[in-house]
């Protein structure tokens, strides 16, 4: 069984954070990449208090007037947010991501603070090599081969 936290060093790679006072066009930019899907927004203790989306941005941006958007990103992040811990079981973090259609999610340590994302895809990937592995054990184990 697979946790969270054998994962750690890409989920830190994919640590996107923004202030709560940070204008929306700030979170545009960081998320403007398109191996970005998702900023953490945090207060000043660095505390996660939220997420901004592109689909926040989009949402937001039609009623914007010009490039003169002005908008706090505390004003449109999403505030009832899906989180895991590093100590979390991967299987149950992949299945409630499954169940909400979620592309990725915060891993957050006791304290809230971002460690970074989980997005669906490693998670399956890290899922699918475990079972590969658990079936070329069965299978030598069946052939008379022996444990690796």
């Amino acid at each position: 069984m697979m946790r969270v936290d054998s994962m750690l060093p890409a989920i830190r790679q994919r640590r996107l954070v923004i202030g709560h006072g940070q204008q929306l066009t700030e979170a545009a930019a960081l998320l403007s990449d398109d191996a970005r899907h998702m900023a953490v927004v945090c207060d000043a203790d660095g505390m996660m208090v939220g997420v901004v989306t592109r689909t926040d941005i989009v949402r937001q941006i039609q009623h914007c007037q010009g490039c003169a958007c002005t908008t706090m990103c505390a004003d449109v992040m999403t505030k009832e947010v899906i989180t895991c811990r590093p100590d979390q079981m991967l299987e149950d973090v992949w299945s409630t991501m499954k169940q909400n259609r979620l592309l990725c999610v915060p891993v957050v340590d006791a304290k809230r603070r971002p460690l970074g994302l989980l997005f669906a895809s490693d998670a399956l990937e890290a899922l699918l090599s475990e079972v590969e592995y658990e079936e070329e054990l069965l299978r030598d184990y069946v052939m008379c081969v022996g444990y690796r």
